[in-house]
């Protein structure tokens, strides 16, 4: 499923009266709000249905497949999910 399928069903599961501009500018204030809380907060929490933590890596050595010659690769950032158990039993 992609972002506009997912629009779609919003707008199905929203009903007879919401629109797919209403059910997008909906999904959009859920997914920014999900960011900003891993941004500012570390992690979010929804029960039912898992949570998103922010992840750290350390700078690392690695190597350049095409030529083997060692690289430092830099420290970043990311973002996981882990999905609860209420979710895995429906998967």
């Amino acid at each position: 499923m992609n972002k506009g399928e997912l629009i779609d069903a919003v707008a199905n599961a929203l009903g007879d009266g919401a629109s797919k501009k209403d059910a997008e500018t909906a999904l959009n204030a859920v997914l920014d709000s999900i960011a900003n809380g891993v941004r500012n907060d570390g992690a979010v929490q929804i029960i039912g249905y898992g949570t998103f933590k922010k992840k750290s890596r350390a700078a690392r050595m690695g190597r350049n497949p095409k030529t083997g010659e060692s690289m430092q690769i830099a420290a970043s950032t990311s973002m996981g999910f882990s999905p609860s158990a209420a979710l895995k039993k429906t998967l």
